[in-house]
């Protein structure tokens, strides 16, 4: 029995919700979710135009075709390559298609952190500076009415970073994987750090984006991702994970949407927020989205940052133990700036090469390892190459 047929058939009681927990927690395979029910459609853009393609393509040829190859190489189902306003080289593997809708696993959370830009043009957050516990007015009158919503973007809540979890009791998997995870979020959640003092990676901070956004826009998250994010920049639609039917939205992981959704959201950035003369997102929102903390000097909000260069760069405290993704050398571009998910499913932003290069797929074989320069330094250095054979000056 499915986790979603555990709920839909049983009465929503306190055991058919273990039910539904006990069985999602079976599914976990090296803590990563393999099904995502029930969920909910954000309807896209209905007819939109789909990215331009370059006709003279200015990144050479052999250096696409590099980077194409390490993509198959390294079990992707998607690689674009989007340069100054047009795709040069676009390719989908194994039975994927452009209009495929893929797993986004964790580049989730920067979709969340646009929103939150979204919502704070729009005057439903005040700022960035804003507590959080004015949309979740139960935190007030203890420690946690000191979280802010710039906290919860650059993850320096002080909540319980993600670690090891062997139970379904155990409050990291309840707060992920329950059909009320939005109450333990709330009731029961552990704060182990004064919040603004310490970054530490958790998928707690992006899944309260989904319960603040709501409470703030009064809508659901999905009508407000479709009307605010999807139709304005013509993307197509997205399949929201909830944690029950009619329930609330998992913000930090696992919508499901084709590639060029993610590219879209990467040229929004790139633009600063601004799509087709439209400003999205207030102004400077980006410049704090591409700003380190003191606590880590590689994550923004929502982005990791290719300064200062790193051979081996984690996803948590740099203090704690835990994977390091290898960085063989340093990105040609020295603002390339990049969403990282979980299976190495990136996608670099280099604005001033006017650059995205993007790779979703399945986690890459454990020999050769994954390298986070080959993508986007074959790239630039065919941009470069591009440009000196065609008589342009760099």
């Amino acid at each position: 029995m499915s986790a979603g047929n555990a709920w839909s058939e049983q009465v929503p009681t306190a055991e058919a919700d273990r039910a539904v927990l006990e069985a999602r927690f079976a599914q976990l395979k090296g803590g990563i979710m393999t099904t995502y029910a029930p969920a909910e459609r954000a309807a896209g853009k209905t007819g939109s135009t789909p990215p331009s393609r370059a006709t003279a393509p200015k990144i050479a040829a052999p250096a696409l075709d590099a980077a194409e190859a390490y993509a198959r190489a390294n079990r992707s189902t998607a690689f674009i390559v989007w340069r100054d306003g047009a795709i040069e080289r676009e390719t989908y593997f194994g039975e994927t298609k452009t209009d495929t809708p893929l797993v986004s696993k964790s580049l989730s959370k920067p979709l969340g952190v646009v929103l939150v830009g979204r919502a704070i043009q729009l005057g439903y957050i005040k700022s960035l500076d804003q507590p959080v516990a004015d949309f979740i007015p139960e935190w007030k009158g203890d420690d946690r009415s000191k979280i802010l919503i710039r906290h919860l973007l650059d993850m320096r809540t002080g909540l319980m970073p993600q670690g090891p979890a062997p139970t379904a009791d155990h409050i990291l998997n309840r707060a992920y994987l329950s059909p009320r995870h939005e109450e333990v979020l709330i009731a029961e959640y552990p704060l182990v750090a004064k919040p603004g003092e310490r970054f530490d990676y958790s998928n707690a901070n992006a899944e309260l984006v989904a319960i603040v956004l709501e409470r703030a826009a009064k809508q659901r998250f999905s009508t407000f991702l479709s009307q605010q994010l999807l139709q304005p920049t013509g993307a197509p639609d997205v399949s929201v994970w909830l944690n029950r039917p009619g329930g609330v939205a998992h913000a930090g992981c696992c919508m499901m949407t084709p590639a060029q959704t993610w590219l879209r959201l990467a040229i929004l950035i790139m633009d600063d927020g601004v799509w087709n003369g439209k400003r999205l997102l207030p102004k400077g929102f980006v410049t704090e989205m591409r700003t380190a903390t003191p606590q880590n000097p590689h994550v923004g909000m929502g982005l990791y940052l290719g300064e200062p260069y790193a051979q081996r760069r984690g996803f948590g405290a740099l203090d704690v133990a835990g994977p390091r993704v290898l960085h063989s050398e340093p990105y040609l571009a020295k603002d390339l700036v990049l969403f990282d998910g979980n299976s190495n499913q990136v996608v670099y932003i280099a604005p001033s090469r006017r650059l995205i290069v993007l790779r979703l797929g399945e986690t890459p074989p454990a020999s050769p390892e994954w390298d986070n320069a080959i993508l986007p330094n074959t790239i630039l250095r065919g941009l470069e190459a591009g440009a000196s054979s065609s008589g342009v000056s760099k």
